[in-house]
């Protein structure tokens, strides 16, 4: 039976061809709109941290040799990737993640129970934010976290990531009588995005290269965005579109919330393991590849885009994009982002 386990605060083989690495990145880049945001970092990267202080005390494959779990980290409201329905006050049931990159993970998990002659693989669920994710994955008390990360140059200094199950960018959730289609339209107004994410920096960044004069706020998780958004707090929510879509889909009212303007960021999403568990991350992107290539993965993406899911029993309705198909031709870990 997997079990939850509550975390203290913490302290702040295929590569792509050329051409369509490169393809994607202008595709990236024209879809923002903003080639100079997307090229440039927002601030100077964190040094990546010595191998000593990245690397767990026991390898991931020793722990479960040895009878140990697995240790899945899963974010609360990053629907449909990685969230969780809290029971009614005063229940005793189990919290248990679902989503379409937590289900990639228990697979994930099975493989690499079954490589080393186990019968099951016990699974410790750990939840994590936008930002304690990385420094949990660094100290080992996350094996996979499988939630909505992009993966990009400045985090992969200090965490791997193995291929991507989804590309998506961000943009903007608004009320629907909102005059707002465009981060232009949006000076002097204010501006939420979710703490320790990729659209944060970016639109920190582009309001100083700009001068949009926007007052940028933040919140500890996407929920907490839309009720602001809701509330009257925020003008408008940045984050990756998918995530706004299966965010205002399972509102009290939907109709209430749009996502509009132009892609900010371009971010394939992956799950995030430790950089130094070479053996480890191999067993994940050789499984990874097989899921792709045998086309399973399109049965697990359905499920969670095409089909109705909790709590609302609504379908998103979102098919796999070109861009994803495309990149799944040659599946690797290796971004041009």
């Amino acid at each position: 039976m997997p079990r939850l386990t509550a975390i203290p605060s913490w302290p702040t083989g295929h590569p792509r061809s050329a051409p369509l690495g490169q393809a994607l990145l202008a595709l990236g880049l024209a879809a923002s709109g903003w080639s100079a945001m997307a090229q440039a970092p927002a601030a100077p990267p964190t040094p990546a941290p010595t191998a000593a202080a990245a690397a767990p005390a026991v390898p991931v494959l020793e722990r479960l040799k040895a009878g140990g779990p697995l240790r899945i980290g899963y974010r609360e409201s990053s629907i449909p990737f990685s969230y969780v329905i809290k029971p009614p006050e005063g229940s005793t049931a189990a919290v248990v993640p679902m989503g379409y990159a937590v289900d990639i993970c228990r697979k994930l998990a099975d493989v690499v129970g079954k490589s080393l002659g186990l019968k099951s693989t016990p699974i410790e669920y750990v939840p994590v934010t936008s930002a304690n994710r990385i420094p949990l994955v660094e100290s080992g008390a996350v094996d996979l976290e499988c939630g909505s990360t992009t993966n990009n140059a400045e985090r992969r200094q200090r965490v791997a990531f193995t291929v991507p199950h989804f590309i998506t960018g961000s943009r903007l959730l608004v009320k629907s009588e909102s005059n707002i289609t465009r981060v232009e339209d949006m000076q002097g107004k204010k501006l939420v995005s979710t703490q320790g994410s990729t659209p944060l920096k970016a639109i920190e960044q582009t309001n100083r290269e700009r001068l949009l004069r926007l007052n940028i706020l933040t919140a500890p998780e996407h929920a907490k965005a839309v009720e602001m958004v809701e509330k009257g707090e925020a003008d408008a929510f940045l984050m990756d579109d998918v995530l706004l879509f299966g965010l205002a889909a399972n509102r009290p009212n939907p109709t209430a919330l749009k996502v509009v303007g132009r892609f900010i960021t371009t971010e394939p999403l992956a799950i995030m393991l430790n950089k130094n568990e070479v053996a480890f991350k191999k067993l994940i992107d050789d499984e990874m590849r097989r899921l792709v290539y045998s086309k399973e993965i399109h049965t697990m993406y359905n499920r969670w885009f095409a089909q109705p899911i909790p709590p609302s029993n609504k379908a998103l309705n979102l098919p796999i994009s070109y861009l994803l198909r495309d990149f799944w031709k040659f599946p690797t870990d290796k971004v041009p982002f």
